[in-house]
């Protein structure tokens, strides 16, 4: 009855301003939907024709398109040869962004601490806007940059040496540092402004007040740091550091040029080529295209599903693991 009240006692602008944030708050979760029918209507015919087998063979290729001879599985057509297995793809893209996030997040979070807390406020404006202005480069910069000065100068400098130690996976041939080591260390770089950018809000959002009590306790500011910014901020960082896994999940241009693309086959070694999920889409599409039975598409779709689903499972996951660890609002003298 008050709600019917209240709903009766809203003019005509309040009740436009509330169609138009009701609509906004559902237009994220309509595009999300609808992207998601559109890839499994296109991936239907590559579903039924490979099956299980998808998620369980190492070979993806589109098969022979010069060839009048066809492959008849379930009613769906295929190219002569064609056969589409994303095993090695899965692992390529979960190991290479799990490496660079390995790399990225500790150098994001003790960067924005660094930033906000020991900086002077003089020089945090500009180094803040070097780190904005190194998120807006173009992966396809990155991956020229890669490819002709980073990769080459850590195969002759770095990577020799590192194999040189006979660690189990991390030995074997170097080459000019196109591989998943290389890969990963570049998308690193890529998703250190994103992660670090979103720390450093988060860092500047912890109340004064519990930063002068840990001091007031007799804690130094790198007891404070432990013990009362990060527990605050630590929620958040699971969220930036998601944020980035995301980028280094989804990323092209840049892993298609360091990768190497090597599409049928596990990496032997950290330095090994590799490929990924979205870089496989990017190199095969252009073939796909001329694939007139359309299956080389379908099955290119279903890539990009697995690849749809593996984020959303992996923001899922961050939620409820950030729901976990989600503690006091004001963590004083936790552990003191």
């Amino acid at each position: 009855m008050a709600r019917a009240r209240a709903r009766a006692e809203l003019t005509p602008r309040d009740r436009v301003i509330k169609f138009v944030l009701g609509a906004a708050a559902v237009v994220p979760v309509a595009a999300l939907g609808f992207l998601a029918y559109e890839m499994f209507k296109e991936a239907y015919p590559s579903i039924v024709f490979n099956g299980g087998k998808f998620f369980t063979t190492k070979t993806f290729t589109i098969g022979n398109l010069y060839s009048t001879g066809v492959e008849v599985r379930h009613g769906y057509k295929a190219a002569k040869g064609a056969s589409f297995g994303i095993l090695p793809l899965i692992f390529g893209t979960l190991v290479s962004s799990l490496i660079a996030l390995v790399f990225a997040l500790p150098v994001s979070v003790l960067g924005a601490i660094l930033l906000v807390e020991r900086v002077p406020r003089r020089f945090e404006a500009p180094l803040g806007v070097f780190l904005e202005l190194l998120a807006g480069v173009p992966s396809v910069v990155f991956g020229l940059w890669g490819v002709y000065t980073f990769g080459p100068f850590f195969a002759r400098d770095v990577y020799r040496y590192v194999a040189d130690l006979h660690i189990p996976w991390l030995t074997g041939a170097v080459g000019s540092g196109q591989g998943l080591l290389t890969s990963s260390l570049v998308l690193a770089i890529m998703i250190i402004p994103i992660v670090a950018a979103t720390t450093r809000e988060l860092v500047r959002s912890v109340p004064a007040l519990s930063k002068e009590g840990a001091t007031a306790l007799g804690l130094t500011r790198s007891e404070s740091v432990r013990l009362v910014t990060l527990p605050f901020i630590r929620t958040g960082i699971i969220a930036a550091a998601l944020l980035g896994w995301g980028r280094a999940l989804g990323e092209t241009i840049a892993v298609l040029l360091i990768s190497g693309n090597f599409l049928n086959a596990y990496p032997k070694s950290i330095f090994a080529p590799f490929s990924t999920m979205a870089s496989t889409i990017a190199a095969l599409l252009d073939g796909a295209l001329t694939d007139s039975t359309g299956m080389a598409i379908h099955a290119l779709a279903e890539v990009g599903l697995v690849l749809l689903g593996i984020t959303l499972l992996t923001n899922f996951a961050g939620r409820l693991v950030g729901r976990r660890l989600s503690g006091p609002g004001l963590p004083v003298g936790r552990g003191v």
